[in-house]
């Protein structure tokens, strides 16, 4: 034992969970370190299903350049509200804790790995 406060641990890995409460930790201060890309997205939703393995896979090929947090809507509909969204799946973009770009809707991985490149 180092003596030391407890401190909220940094995500690390490619991929986490956020919800409402850990959104401020998990995502705004994080892209203040690197890209935070956010999918807002539902079990329900077939089009949410058929990108999560995009998403996942470009997490993974980046090496933690960026973080994925993945944002289920149903549980978090205030965090829906507050960035007005209309259409699942949404993926925005954080950088330096605001949001510099985003897209709706699932989209072929060239797509994805473009807007990636734009940002990192």
């Amino acid at each position: 034992m180092s003596g030391h406060p407890a401190v909220a641990p940094v995500p690390v890995g490619p991929v986490v969970d956020v919800d409402e409460e850990s959104f401020g930790t998990r995502v705004i201060d994080e892209s203040h370190r690197r890209l935070v890309v956010v999918d807002f997205w539902a079990a329900w939703c077939a089009p949410c299903v058929a990108l999560t393995p995009t998403l996942e896979d470009l997490a993974a090929a980046y090496g933690g350049r960026f973080l994925l947090a993945k944002v289920e809507v149903d549980d978090n509909m205030r965090l829906a509200g507050r960035y007005k969204l209309r259409g699942f799946p949404t993926v925005i973009l954080f950088r330096d804790g605001r949001q510099v770009d985003h897209f709706v809707g699932n989209k072929p991985r060239h797509h994805v790995r473009e807007l990636l490149e734009a940002h990192i």
